[in-house]
């Protein structure tokens, strides 16, 4: 395993807000969004939403444009070059309830 996928193992399996991530980038995926928007597609609290983005952005995962509120968030080319190796992890671990952390 190369270090991009420790890193994905990291963010999306090893940590508690893993399943979580995965749901915001499967719905980014689908369509780029805003906070605001996946929060209540995903009913998860909004400062939930913008703490995972924030992750997801640090690690390079996701890429936005715009300003402030009307940020919207793609997933960066690297994620989706490696969606299957992503969707792997995934299938590790079962999903958390709608509104866990």
């Amino acid at each position: 395993m190369d270090s991009y996928g420790r890193m994905l193992w990291w963010v999306f399996l090893s940590s508690a807000g893993g399943p979580t991530r995965v749901r915001l980038v499967r719905a980014l995926r689908a369509e780029p969004r805003n906070a605001q928007q996946l929060s209540l597609e995903l009913q998860l609290d909004y400062t939930t939403v913008r703490h995972h983005l924030s992750v997801l952005l640090r690690s390079r995962l996701l890429e936005v444009g715009g300003d402030g509120y009307g940020q919207v968030y793609f997933l960066a080319p690297n994620l989706e070059q490696r969606w299957a190796e992503l969707e792997a992890i995934a299938a590790r671990r079962p999903a958390r309830p709608a509104g866990a952390r």
